[in-house]
């Protein structure tokens, strides 16, 4: 049984990702320690490692936040860049070693805000962005060690993602994505037999609600 480290499990895109692997033969390692915590984090992972190799390791924990640059805390800055950039990079640092052994597979899920400039978006698009190309510098780095790193950008997707925001996607079915979407892309992914390095997943429609 193949092995795999999945943040974000709890919920949303990172619960459905999860479920997926679990019913297509993964051991999925489900992580305690807050991705804030790197101290914690990295004895957690070093412990697990000890006993086993890793297989796949999804970076997929994010949190957001959309509203003028000058009206967002320093503490707030931090959380975004711990949780959507360093911990992932991190992570992967931990984990490589394992990875190079079994020949295995990164995916970071960014967002479709990593590949444009949207208003209000800057802080978040920031750490998206330089996780996108975190994820592209890495797989030229590794392709001789035969390790896969895949980014997804995926658009608006109906999770509770949005709970605190006060706009969220549109209830039209062509106008957003389900979290299912999303885990089966990556269940695609992780059977191609080349490397999908960067993918996009969008709606037909782009419509959003406010609340």
């Amino acid at each position: 049984m193949k092995k795999a480290i999945v943040t974000g499990y709890s919920s949303g895109i990172g619960k459905a990702i999860c479920s997926i692997l679990e019913s297509n033969k993964y051991e999925v390692l489900k992580l305690k320690s807050r991705l804030e915590e790197t101290d914690k984090l990295e004895k957690e992972v070093k412990k697990f490692l000890k006993e086993n190799e890793i297989d796949l390791l999804v970076n997929c924990a994010g949190v957001g936040i959309f509203k003028p640059h000058e009206e967002i805390s320093i503490l707030k800055i931090q959380e975004l860049i711990n949780v959507n950039l360093t911990a992932p990079i991190v992570l992967s640092n931990l984990c490589l070693r394992s990875l190079k052994k079994t020949k295995g597979h990164i995916i970071n899920v960014a967002s479709v805000e990593a590949t444009r400039h949207s208003r209000f978006s800057a802080l978040y698009t920031a750490t998206k962005s330089g996780l996108r190309d975190f994820g592209l510098a890495l797989f030229e780095e590794l392709r001789r060690s035969d390790v896969k790193v895949t980014t997804i950008n995926p658009d608006l997707t109906k999770t509770n993602f949005f709970d605190e925001f006060n706009f969220e996607p549109s209830d039209k079915k062509e106008a957003h994505l389900l979290a299912e979407d999303i885990a089966k892309a990556v269940l695609k992914i992780v059977e191609f037999d080349g490397v999908v390095t960067d993918i996009t997943i969008r709606p037909q429609r782009l419509e959003i609600k406010k609340k």
